[in-house]
């Protein structure tokens, strides 16, 4: 039986950039190991309620196994506390009954947040024009960590600008990326957040 914790961050980037359904032959780097093992058995359902798996990691063992799951709305709207209470007790659910940690674990779902990892090729898309620290598996001229603006993917490679010069670099080639959290950013999430409330509470009037 896990000991829930559902957290989430205050703030996510713009509604704007919402999540396009992934193709599953997309490339990821979502999990792996055990926690790709994992994620592969809650994903379908998680999927079917409406959300995206953004990352899974498991870290511990035994009774200290610790299982961290990011999921978004597939709409790219703003989750909430109920939407991580809801997955938790899905994940939850199928975790007992496949049992793939027979020794007991601590299950935290949360959003990503601002500065959010970027796990899916599609992400580079998607959130093209923000800016992102990317690592690279191995240095390429002298230089494994970068940081710059997205500008898509071309050609199926990351592209981004960085101190002023185009960067092109396969998927296989990233090691790990997330958003940077910038003055712009956080305007453009509070603007989509006042909007989503402004939305929420037309619906509520309506139904009085």
């Amino acid at each position: 039986m896990a000991d829930d914790a559902q957290t989430k961050d205050p703030q996510s980037p713009p509604e704007t950039v919402g999540a396009q359904p992934a193709q599953q032959t997309e490339p990821r780097k979502t999990a792996t190991g055990k926690a790709a093992e994992i994620e592969a058995l809650v994903e379908p359902t998680l999927e079917a309620m409406g959300f995206r798996v953004v990352r899974t990691i498991l870290t511990g063992q035994g009774d200290d196994a610790r299982l961290q799951v990011m999921v978004e709305p597939a709409d790219g709207s703003i989750i909430d506390v109920e939407d991580c209470a809801d997955c938790s007790q899905a994940i939850e659910a199928i975790l007992d009954v496949e049992d793939p940690l027979p020794s007991g674990y601590n299950l935290e779902v949360s959003s990503p947040g601002m500065d959010r990892p970027l796990t899916r090729l599609s992400d580079f898309d998607r959130f093209a024009g923000f800016t992102a620290k990317v690592e690279l598996v191995e240095p390429f001229e002298g230089r494994r960590r970068l940081k710059g603006e997205l500008l898509g993917v071309v050609d199926g490679e990351l592209s981004m600008e960085v101190d002023g010069l185009e960067w092109r670099i396969g998927f296989d080639e990233i090691d790990k990326a997330k958003l940077v959290l910038t003055d712009e950013m956080l305007k453009q999430a509070q603007k989509a957040a006042k909007q989503e409330e402004k939305q929420a509470k037309k619906a509520r009037r309506g139904k009085s």
